[in-house]
This record gives structure tokens, sequence and C-alpha cells, in this order.
């Protein structure tokens, strides 16, 4: 079925007419003129996603964070403020893009990637309702360690524990590593995904996230306790790479809440362009599972062969990899 952009094959499916690309990061030939339309453009690697995440980090730390000699000891009082906060900023996004796209369905199935609205009667999620198992995961599990890493830095960091790095005394390496964390935040991503695609680890924890071949924006952060803690230990860097506490909050801002446009199940740009979400990249992971583990900006899977760009058969495809390895 033709729509206003994209395809639908034969099962319903919908996809962009033509195939997934890398961001030209690394690629060869060089293309200077692309790279830097990609990172100063819309949508680019700045604006909207990090630039947007950069801002929330700051607006955190300056206004919705306590001050950093009042955490040096553990108190209910600023722990249960971080934890109050993350929740908030968890249903703001995840919460928001559901309520948009799948409450009020305002968007319609329009570039929708998967035939089917979210399950609302199936025996292999919690409640027996894939919405309410995916935001329970999400809050329950997910909030609550995502929290833990930011109290056991805060605590760390206003003890003296952890390398500092500031502005004044570091002004080029403190502005290069904001550019280099949404770097790192794929690299690890990428590693410890493939990690969770063992089979011992497949089997044991993963496979709870793979309950959602057809995944919501609550489907991000749907994992089992042990992968929370796997994923959102991309902030542990901090603990030995000299930085300051704004670096900390973007990166682990970045890495709990992005989650929610990656999984939100439809393709952006939306409503007229403005709004971009959506990774057709990690839809065919979801729907395949044995391709594209990372994201599209460092190109692992293409290095090691595990990436689809969605063209054509995924079995031939699979069998051509197959062979090849």
């Amino acid at each position: 079925m033709a729509e206003e952009f994209g395809i639908r094959d034969a099962k319903g499916h919908w996809r962009p007419p033509y195939p997934v690309r890398y961001a030209p990061l690394l690629s060869w030939p060089p293309r200077p003129l692309g790279f830097l339309r990609w990172v100063f453009g819309y949508p680019g690697f700045l604006w909207p996603v990090n630039l947007f995440f950069l801002g929330l980090a700051v607006v955190s730390w300056y206004f919705l964070q306590p001050p950093l000699d009042r955490m040096a000891e553990l108190r209910f009082g600023w722990v249960a403020l971080l934890f109050l906060r993350n929740m908030g900023l968890m249903w703001l996004i995840f919460g928001g893009h559901h309520l948009v796209f799948y409450t009020l369905k305002l968007h319609g199935n329009r570039r929708k990637y998967h035939p089917e609205w979210l399950s609302g009667n199936s025996k292999k999620y919690l409640f027996g309702n894939q919405s309410w198992d995916n935001i329970f995961r999400s809050c329950v599990s997910g909030c609550t360690i995502w929290s833990a890493y930011e109290v056991l830095y805060f605590w760390g960091a206003a003890n003296g524990w952890f390398p500092y790095l500031g502005f004044r005394e570091h002004p080029v390496w403190f502005v290069a590593i904001f550019l280099l964390i949404p770097l790192w935040r794929e690299t690890h991503f990428f590693l410890v995904h493939r990690l969770l695609h063992w089979r011992p680890m497949m089997r044991a924890f993963h496979r709870i996230h793979h309950f959602n071949p057809n995944p919501g924006p609550w489907t991000g952060m749907a994992m089992h306790p042990v992968e929370h803690l796997l994923y959102l230990s991309v902030v542990a860097i901090h603990f030995v790479v000299p930085a300051h506490p704004l670096h900390f909050l973007f990166n682990s801002q970045l890495t709990a809440l992005t989650p929610a446009f990656g999984h939100v199940g439809f393709e952006g740009p939306v409503f007229g362009g403005w709004f971009m979400t959506g990774s057709y990249f990690h839809y065919l992971h979801h729907r395949f599972v044995t391709c594209n583990y990372g994201e599209a900006t460092v190109p692992l899977d293409l290095w090691l062969g595990s990436f689809f760009d969605g063209e054509g058969s995924y079995s031939a495809w699979s069998s051509r990899n197959s062979k090849a390895g």
C-alpha cells in the first residue's frame, strides 16, 4: 500500500523508500560536505536530539539538583529527589510519546512500522497487557537502577572519589567530552547488546525486551533488571575518566531517555516535519532479532557483518551472511 512516504510490504510492515543509511561520520571515501551537513543540519548530530538532552542536563543541574556538597552524605531527601526527577522525566518523554502516538493516535498509522497496535491481551506480558508490562518494567526496575547510578556518582563526586574536569582549567576538553559522549554511548550499547544476544544471556535476561517485536515508546526501557544494570553502566566511564557532573548528567539522561525515540514505532519526521523520532534501523532489530545491534552513527554492525539495510529479503540477507561467515 502506497503512503505519503514509504511503502508497506505484503504483511503490512512499513518501510521508507530508501535503505537504512549510516551517518557520514566514518564513511570512506570521506564526505566533508556531507559530514558538515550532518553535524550542523537538521536533523543531524547536534540538533535536535543531542542539543535537547544537553539543555535538559543543564536545566537539571541548575534547577532540579541538590547542591553537590549536600550529597556528601547519603540522605533520603536528596536520593528521593533524584528518583522523583527521573520518574517525572520518564513520564514526560516516554509517556508523552505514548500519549501522542498510541493513546490519542494523533498521527494515525502513517509511517507506523508494524501493522498492528500494541497488544492488550497476551499472557507473555505482565498484567496481560504490553503497555502496562513495559511501563512497569521501565518505572520499577529501569528508573530505580538509573537513579542508583546517579546516586552513586553524585555521592562519590561530592566526596572527591571520582576525577573532576572543569571548564576553566580545560575548556577544549570540556566541550569535546559533550561531543564524544553520544559516540561512547553508541559503542557501549553495541558491546552490551551483543553480549546480551549470547544465548545464555538471551535466555536468562534479554528475551524480556524481545517480547516486543512490535515496540512502543515504553518498550525502550522494558528490560530485565540485569539488562538495566548493563545498559546503564555506560555512565561508569565517569568513575575513572575526568569529567564534570554536567557530562555525567548528559550521558545518564541521554542513555535513559532516548530509547523512547528509538522504540516509538513510527518514522520521523512527523507532524509537518518538525518532530524527529523513530528508528527504522532499530525496528529491524526488533522484527528480525539477529541484525542491527547498534545504532546508525558508529558503523559497528557494518564492520562486523550484522548490518541489514531493510532492502530485499531478510532471509536472503541472513543466508548470504551465514555463508560468508
